[in-house]
């Protein structure tokens, strides 16, 4: 760290993760978001900045970046400027849809909950935050990255909304004193309000008590949303009332970023807990004219781009369907029961190689950034939460290992990156081997952890992967990667187990959880009796599947595609073929479950004993704890319909009833380079339900335990869930 910001160190981890606490829970996911795309130096922008406190949380936590937040307001440009007061941060007045900086001078630009201001007081036109976005663009230098934080138009099509017209005076439309449904009248006449009065409002028909003391009103989707997101602003109504919220959909807004040069890293619908809780349950209903409920809607949402040169794909689609041409290879096994289970293989060993170094008392790691994942394009997008895969991800550099040794092989690795030296090499550690989605994968995933000297990274690598790029070989906090994967940053989950095992073992801790908030309070006594892991890892040995050479189980199928990537003008700049294995009766998402229970201060984690073949092709025997886990049926689709898939199954396989969940940090990728698979993690609270014996028992182990024997866990899911649960729940 240089003399200059020597005096705003903050210091330890926990004086880090102190000063973040101070935030609220909206400023922390804003800096989290923010934070988690950045190298942590160079130039960063805060576009329409406010009160300045989101940018001097960036400045304080990043003493390295250069952070500028930007105001069309001189005033709060000069009051900011009063109030927040570090080395590495200033503030000027600018029009976030003008040019504020010189072209290529920006590493990052954050707009947050600004470009609807654009759009909303320039003629209510979309095409402005495009146009600021544009602008915008030219700013960024190469690599850098543009990052909206701001509202989304639902979409096309016609709903019910139901809204209560009991909770105010019903013969008074003031913003203070209305109904729920009154102020939605008063809503209807005044929407637009910045346009002449003859063309403000929009048209809606009401249709009578659903309830009583509720009114139903059929409207468009985006009216109902743009309404229950503004509904409670009741004391800045006059102001609330001139703008409009959704003034791009996701859609759109990843078109922009394409069409400009920016390759999309992140698409994520955000649903703040405390809005949904406080201001969305049991305040109104949105549903389809059939009557179905709605998921509620999102509250903001993060779209990520990337700048990349001229040339360079932006975004990889799915051209056409091929034969498979065999790296794939699929295998039948038996149980002993009969049934018959699909496993899929790829040839050769990939060991992740993790290099870091401490620096001011920080972890850093090395990985790799946009590495392009084809496959993923054709990851569902609304499974679960909307959130679009990213066809580049962030992952650990991987050595391959053909009859090299594993020391060798990753010296062989170093040799080929200009910033890596395998003289270099300080401390070699073996990591984590565990099955990333052993349900269907006969893969085993290695690691490895390389201290070496510290020094800054942002290097590309040499290009290997058949497309315009391989990736920048960069540096990152170990703990900002963590907070990337709670908010949906981060899609690679080998990644974030190599960094918990890293920080683990140098006794240094994750930082504080930003995910959604898992309340301890709300767990009740194990089900079962509680037991050590130990014993269970001793238990006898099974071997239950013999290999059936002439059977098909009829679950996995091998598919393959020619994949085309793009370039901003259109242009196809690369194109490969690609492998992956699929579920065919089933759809390609997968949920993922910690079950929790607490006796006094000991939380613990229900698993379940279970046998798979890829457990035993690796580990000779067929046992494996796993934590529960489905593959959604393609049908099944929102929060909603999700929430009654899992508490159908956890009533009928384990005799469970569901008390509360939370999302357990954002969705990963188990195996990006085989399967377009995405794993939607959850805890859940828990309880019998009292009506007959379970098909399954689970054991219940104590959570920190787990935690200490992490690298004994073979499930993948289980290590993710496990180690996540016990950070959100403060016990890292």
């Amino acid at each position: 760290m240089s003399d200059a910001y020597a005096g705003q160190d903050r210091g330890s981890t926990s004086d880090y993760d102190r000063y973040l606490r101070g935030m609220d829970a909206s400023m922390r996911q804003k800096v989290a978001l923010t934070a988690a795309h950045l190298l942590a130096e160079g130039r960063v922008a805060d576009m329409g900045m406010g009160s300045g406190a989101g940018s001097h949380a960036l400045a304080a936590l990043y003493p390295e970046l250069e952070v500028v937040g930007v105001d069309v307001d001189p005033k709060m440009v000069e009051r900011a400027s009063a109030t927040h007061r570090l080395p590495n941060l200033r503030f000027i007045e600018g029009d976030i849809a003008t040019a504020c900086f010189p072209d290529g001078s920006v590493e990052a630009i954050l707009d947050s909950s600004v470009l609807h201001h654009v759009t909303s007081y320039g003629g209510y036109d979309r095409d402005a935050a495009r146009r600021a976005l544009a602008v915008q663009a030219r700013a960024l230098a190469e690599d850098g990255v543009l990052i909206v934080r701001d509202f989304v138009d639902p979409g096309p099509g016609e709903v019910w909304l139901d809204l209560p017209d009991d909770d105010g005076d019903p013969d008074d439309d003031h913003p203070a004193r209305a109904t729920s449904a009154g102020l939605f009248r008063r809503f209807a006449r005044e929407f637009r309000f910045l346009q002449p009065a003859e063309t403000r409002g929009f048209d809606f028909e009401e249709l009578g008590a659903p309830r009583d003391g509720w009114r139903r009103f059929r409207c468009a989707r985006t009216i109902a949303t743009e309404f229950v997101l503004r509904k409670d602003y009741r004391r800045s109504w006059d102001v609330e009332v001139k703008e409009e919220y959704t003034y791009a959909s996701q859609h759109e807004m990843e078109d922009w970023c394409a069409s400009l040069g920016l390759r999309v890293l992140a698409s994520t619908p955000i649903r703040n807990p405390w809005i949904v809780s406080h201001r969305f349950e049991g305040r109104f209903v949105m549903s389809t004219l059939d009557g179905t409920p709605l998921d509620w809607p999102a509250t903001n949402y993060v779209v990520v781009g990337q700048r990349v040169a001229a040339g360079h794909g932006v975004r990889i689609e799915c051209a056409e369907r091929v034969e498979p041409h065999g790296y794939l290879t699929r295998a039948c096994y038996r149980r002993d029961d009969g049934q018959r289970f699909d496993l899929v293989r790829r040839p050769g060993l990939a060991v992740d190689v993790v290099p870091w170094f401490e620096q001011d008392g920080r972890v850093q790691v090395m990985a790799r950034r946009s590495y392009p994942r084809p496959v993923l394009a054709l990851s569902p997008r609304g499974a679960v939460d909307g959130a679009r895969a990213p066809t580049y991800v962030s992952e650990p550099l991987v050595a391959v290992r053909h009859d090299a040794p594993l020391g060798q092989a990753v010296e062989e690795l170093f040799e080929v990156f200009d910033d890596l030296d395998a003289a270099d090499i300080q401390r070699f550690e073996t990591g984590g081997r565990y099955f990333p989605s052993p349900g269907g994968l006969q893969e085993e995933v290695r690691s490895v952890l390389v201290e070496v000297p510290p020094r800054a990274v942002h290097h590309p690598l040499p290009r290997a992967s058949g497309f315009s790029t391989s990736g920048v070989l960069r540096s990152i906090d170990a703990q900002q990667l963590l907070r990337a994967a709670q908010v949906g940053g981060l899609p690679d989950a080998r990644l974030e187990l190599n960094t918990y095992d890293l920080l683990l073992r140098r006794g240094q801790g994750p930082g504080d959880w930003i995910g959604e908030t898992v309340e301890a309070d709300a767990l009740v006594a194990p089900p079962g009796v509680p037991t050590d892991v130990e014993p269970l890892q001793a238990r006898p040995p099974r071997r239950r599947f013999v290999r059936d050479h002439e059977g098909d189980a009829g679950f996995l199928r091998l598919s393959a595609a020619r994949f085309v990537e793009r370039d901003a003008e259109g242009h196809a700049v690369a194109e490969e073929v690609r492998e992956w294995v699929e579920p065919g009766p089933l759809g390609l998402a997968t949920i993922a479950t910690a079950l929790l229970a607490r006796d006094g201060d000991e939380v613990f984690l229900g698993l379940d004993d279970d046998d798979l073949p890829a457990a035993q092709c690796f580990d000779g025997h067929s046992h494996l704890l796993v934590t529960p886990a489905w593959r959604l049926p393609r049908e099944v689709s929102g929060q909603r319909a999700v929430d009654a898939f899992v508490h159908e199954r956890l009533r009928d396989q384990y005799g469970l009833e569901v008390i509360d969940r939370w999302a357990l940090g954002g969705r990963y990728h188990p195996s990006a380079g085989v399967t377009p698979e995405v794993v939607h993690p959850f805890a859940i609270a828990v309880r019998p339900t009292g009506k007959g014996a379970p098909l399954h028992c689970l054991h219940w182990v104590p959570l920190r335990e787990l935690v200490e024997r992490r690298n004994a866990l073979r499930d993948g899911h289980l290590r993710v869930v496990a180690l996540r649960a016990a950070h959100a729940l403060g016990l890292l």
